[in-house]
C-alpha cells in the first residue's frame, strides 16, 4: 500500500461518517419536525431554531461527505463552514439558555458531538487536502 492509498482510506472513512451522520441527522430531525408521535414526545422541550438547523444541515452533511469520497477541494472547505456553523448554533443556544429558554440536556450533547465531530472531519479534510495540493515554489 502507498501513502497514496492511505490518504485515500481516511477521505473514504470521514466521507461515510459525514453521510452517515446526514442520513441520521435527515432521519431524526425530520420525524420530530413532520410527524406527531413518539419522535416529537421524546424530544421533549426542543429548541425550534437549534432543530431546524439540524436538519437543514443534515443535507449539507450528505453533499459534503459525498464531495469528500470524489475528493472535491470544495468538500473540504463546506465540512469547515458546517463545523462553523454548528458552532454558531450550539453558541446561540447557549445564549439561548442563559435567558431562560426551555431545553433538553441530551441537545447539549447533541450539539457537543456534532461540533466535534464536524470540526475533526474538517480538519482531517484540510490536512488531506494540502497534503495533496501541488508544492509551489519560490523563485
Amino acid at each position: 500500500m502507498t501513502a497514496h492509498n492511505g490518504r485515500g482510506i481516511w477521505m473514504r472513512v470521514i466521507a461515510l461518517i459525514a453521510i452517515g451522520f446526514g442520513l441520521m441527522t435527515i432521519r431524526e430531525g425530520g420525524a420530530v419536525l413532520f410527524y406527531d408521535g413518539a419522535a416529537r414526545d421524546a424530544a421533549g422541550s426542543y429548541v425550534p431554531f437549534v432543530l431546524w438547523f439540524n436538519f437543514l444541515a443534515g443535507f449539507a452533511y450528505v453533499i459534503a461527505g459525498v464531495g469528500l469520497w470524489i475528493r472535491r477541494r470544495w468538500a473540504t472547505w463546506l465540512a469547515m463552514a458546517i463545523a462553523v456553523a454548528t458552532a454558531l448554533v450550539f453558541l446561540a443556544f447557549g445564549v439561548h439558555v442563559a435567558l431562560g429558554g426551555a431545553w433538553e440536556r441530551r441537545t447539549v450533547i447533541a450539539m457537543t458531538l456534532r461540533t466535534l465531530v464536524w470540526v475533526g472531519i474538517a480538519a482531517i479534510a484540510w490536512r488531506r487536502s494540502t497534503a495533496n495540493a501541488p508544492a509551489t515554489r519560490e523563485q
